[in-house]
């Protein structure tokens, strides 16, 4: 097996986040995880990629990908 295994509090070091942020996504069930016997969390390396990807938020790549269009009355007109 080549998964390395984690504890909340490493994984939040090596994610720079707080150990609770991330034991609260993983009871919420928001972040990918391991639970062995009554509820202790574990975290893989695969695990914590996730999470990492999970979090992205990626750029938009042209001005028009953003445009805000509000009501009915902004569909008829040019950007």
């Amino acid at each position: 097996m080549d998964r390395e295994f984690f504890e909340p509090q490493q994984a939040a070091e090596l994610l720079h986040c707080s150990e609770a942020w991330l034991r609260a996504g993983a009871a919420n069930c928001k972040f990918p995880h391991l639970a062995w016997g009554k509820g202790k969390i574990v975290f893989t390396d695969k695990h914590l990629e996730e999470i990492v990807d999970l979090r992205e938020i990626r750029a938009h790549s042209t001005a028009q990908d953003i445009t805000r269009r509000i009501g009915t009355r902004a569909t008829g007109r040019p950007h």
